[in-house]
């Protein structure tokens, strides 16, 4: 047997040990954790480079999170209404691995002013989740994101708390999600704002992180994506559908 297969076989023995392991755990702590499949611990226990105590901490918090921000399973649109109004993110195709592709506008987020408008873009963010979470093709467990910056402003647009905000949801509740994400059309006044967020950004999820230059943005996005499953606004022949349509 070739010793790149087998070292390769043995992590996936040694992985699934700790998945087990995990679950033990988790489960004496949390009974309801026997709901979930080894999928979703496993991808807890990733974010956590395979520590079965730090992966399962976060585990946890997930768990008493989802109670109590999630009470209902789900989160309905009438609770969002704000967020959803802007028109800024959009769900269509997969890409050559089969991970559903969002593409996000940052020149249409605006902050909420409104008493618990912080708390209302984390149920969007959650909203929005769950609806690609719900998407992906059996056997897949991560989405590609493109998030298109152009016409962004440091003084109509930038909203530095649900930034952090919707990066805090996405990191502690749901880890091993995002494959990647390009930034595009990126203005050189948003620096500004990446270098704030930048800091509270994990090591995980910065690798995954793509800045694309504009005379590089097709020919970048052809590498993950098919040209008939690429969104119409790249030069491809899928049409951006809103996130509450899919």
């Amino acid at each position: 047997m070739d010793n790149t297969v087998k070292e390769h076989e043995e992590k996936q023995v040694m992985e699934q040990n700790k998945v087990s392991q995990m679950r033990s755990l988790v489960e004496t702590q949390d009974p309801t954790s026997k709901d979930v499949d080894d999928l979703m611990i496993r991808r807890f226990l990733r974010a956590r480079d395979l520590d079965i105590d730090k992966g399962s901490a976060l585990f946890l918090k997930y768990m008493e999170w989802r109670r109590s921000f999630v009470p209902n399973g789900f989160i309905s649109e009438s609770e969002i209404a704000f967020d959803l109004s802007h028109k800024k993110l959009f769900m269509q195709g997969l890409d050559k691995t089969g991970r559903p592709i969002v593409v996000t506008y940052a020149s249409k987020h605006f902050r909420n002013r409104a008493k618990g408008g912080v708390e209302e873009f984390k149920r969007f963010v959650a909203y929005t989740l769950d609806k690609i979470c719900g998407r992906m093709p059996a056997g897949q467990e991560k989405f590609l994101a493109i998030a298109d910056i152009e016409g962004w402003g440091y003084y109509s647009n930038c909203d530095i708390r649900g930034y952090l905000a919707a990066l805090s949801v996405l990191q502690d509740n749901y880890p091993e999600r995002l494959a990647k994400m390009y930034l595009v059309h990126v203005p050189s006044v948003f620096m500004a704002a990446w270098k704030l967020i930048h800091p509270f950004i994990d090591s995980n999820t910065k690798k995954k992180i793509v800045f694309v230059e504009n005379k590089n943005l097709k020919s970048t996005l052809l590498e993950d994506i098919d040209e008939s499953q690429l969104p119409e606004v790249y030069g491809g022949k899928q049409p951006l559908v809103p996130i509450e349509k899919c």
